[in-house]
């Protein structure tokens, strides 16, 4: 799963901060020059890092790039998860980069103020290609570092034939209608959760709680500026709440329960990303994609959901820039990217990519789709891990110890003012 590679790995953040922080660079981050990129085709070796199933799918899906580009090789290295942090910190402050590599989203604002990555190129890269929320991922002080490679997001999984029973055929709509049915899916249906939320036990639960603040109206951070303690976030954190207070929701789940739980019918409705859809299914069995359905985020002022997924950055250490930016360029052509999501499932970037009926044929894809015009992400500040991790903590307390929803947004303000943005 693409958020517990991305958790896993962000968890060595606070420890590696030291590292970076003495690399001997002069601090970047903001308003730096992009340069433009040599004409032609590529040529030379490219350095690429790619960490999980993209490196060990990269290398040979390269092969194409060097067919159109006869005079260019791409050597990958696959980097696992749980090492991609600190290597790519030690590489930094060696200055020993590969010329590109790929960064996870909530790193990307670390890494830019180091001074180590170079800035995104206009005349070779459009940021109107690109899906917003994910084009900001990469933004650090109005300075794009980065193209977004591949994205996902949040959708409501539900029982269609327990959402039925509960009085909702078509889904939840609204935040009344999610309360709602996962009561009825409860009390009506006979599930024994209506709904099971990101456990609340400091694993990312900031991923599942934020897009209900965001949906909300709340802005919560910014680059310059914290903001969790509003009535607005305090709302939405009483909403999250409430599901474990009323029984419809459980504060635990034994590991690997909740997949077999949908497929039985025993849990109603989760909240989760595109890879859940082959997971179910092949629990499920022959059929089973016909017994659930997606639908977006719940409206409040919004329906917002979290977009996570994966950018690619070239470094200023690069020894070969220009190819490196081709390369990048490649990987951002919307038929490119379509063979990328079939080879991986990888979902596409690039906005036109998403009008190829491989993917707006499938109606659940299709949804994932809608729902990325509007997701957001957190804001690219050096200091976002460290944050999200006393988001969580004070999560935790929230829905394991009924802690007051409006202490918990003053809580989270001021440990998150403590620690600040890193600006």
């Amino acid at each position: 799963m693409r958020s517990t590679r991305l958790a896993t790995a962000a968890a060595m953040v606070l420890a590696a901060s030291v590292a970076l922080a003495g690399c001997g660079r002069d601090s970047g981050g903001g308003q730096d020059e992009a340069k433009s990129v040599g004409g032609g085709k590529a040529s030379g070796e490219i350095t690429v890092w790619a960490m999980g199933a993209e490196g060990e799918k990269l290398g040979e899906f390269a092969k194409e790039f060097s067919t159109e580009n006869p005079d260019a090789k791409v050597t990958v290295t696959a980097v696992p998860w749980d090492a991609a942090h600190q290597k790519l910190a030690s590489a930094i402050a060696a200055k020993q980069t590969p010329d590109v590599s790929m960064i996870g989203t909530t790193w990307q604002g670390e890494f830019a103020k180091t001074g180590a990555l170079d800035p995104t190129p206009p005349d070779l890269i459009k940021k109107e290609d690109f899906f917003p929320g994910a084009w900001d991922t990469t933004i650090v002080d109005d300075t794009s570092y980065g193209v977004p490679w591949y994205v996902e997001t949040r959708l409501i999984f539900y029982r269609k034939d327990l959402a039925a029973r509960a009085g909702f055929p078509d889904g939840p709509k609204s935040w009344d209608d999610l309360k709602a049915m996962a009561k009825g899916m409860k009390d009506k249906a006979g599930a024994k959760w209506g709904i099971n939320l990101q456990p609340p036990t400091k694993t990312g639960s900031w991923q599942s709680v934020l897009p209900f603040a965001w949906s909300n109206g709340a802005e919560v951070a910014s680059a310059d500026k914290l903001n969790f303690d509003t009535p607005e976030t305090a709302e939405a954190l009483r909403y999250y709440q409430s599901f474990f207070t009323e029984g419809l929701a459980p504060t635990a789940l034994p590991e690997g329960s909740m997949e077999p739980g949908f497929v039985k019918g025993e849990i109603g409705a989760f909240i989760s990303g595109p890879w859940h859809m082959g997971i179910v299914e092949e629990q499920g069995g022959p059929g089973f994609k016909d017994k659930y359905a997606v639908a977006r985020m719940p409206m409040k002022k919004s329906s917002t959901s979290f977009i996570g997924g994966s950018s690619l950055a070239v470094f200023k250490d690069a020894k070969n820039r220009d190819g490196a930016w081709k390369f990048v360029q490649w990987l951002s052509k919307p038929e490119v990217q379509v063979k990328w999501y079939q080879a991986v499932k990888d979902l596409p970037a690039v906005q036109s990519a998403w009008d190829d009926q491989t993917l707006s044929g499938d109606t659940y894809l299709a949804t994932f789709g809608e729902q990325l015009d509007s997701a957001k992400a957190p804001p690219a500040i050096p200091t976002w891990e460290q944050i999200a991790s006393v988001v969580d903590t004070e999560i935790e307390k929230l829905c394991k110890k009924n802690a007051d929803p409006a202490a918990t947004a003053k809580a989270i303000q001021e440990q998150a003012s403590a620690i600040g943005t890193g600006s």
